[in-house]
């Protein structure tokens, strides 16, 4: 019996659920894209500053794993190195693709 009531239940939420007042719904206001403030100039000078700190930063720790991947083949260790340009790779990606990130998100 009680499994035929959670099912009435489930029903009965669901025409409920299919009978919303879309209009009420719609009343959100859209903010938009906005407009710029005063000074935005020098925020993006900023981030582009710090964009190209993020690239460098990319570039030199494949350089570091690639280095460390060198030292240990010459000395006949294992390559424990594929994680950790794994996670450097992913930061790349994450980098490079940061702002279509936020794009897709707004």
């Amino acid at each position: 019996m009680a499994v035929l009531d959670l099912v009435s239940a489930a029903a009965d939420t669901a025409h409920h659920v299919a009978h919303l007042d879309v209009m009420h719904l719609a009343d959100v206001p859209n903010p938009g894209g906005g407009t710029r403030p005063p000074g935005a100039e020098k925020l993006t000078k900023v981030l582009g500053w710090a964009a190209w700190t993020v690239t460098a930063i990319c570039v030199g720790g494949i350089l570091a794993v690639a280095g460390k991947m060198a030292l240990n083949h010459r000395r006949g260790e294992g390559g424990e190195h594929a994680m950790a340009l794994g996670v450097v790779l992913v930061a790349c990606c994450l980098a490079g693709t940061a702002s279509a990130i936020v794009g897709a998100l707004i």
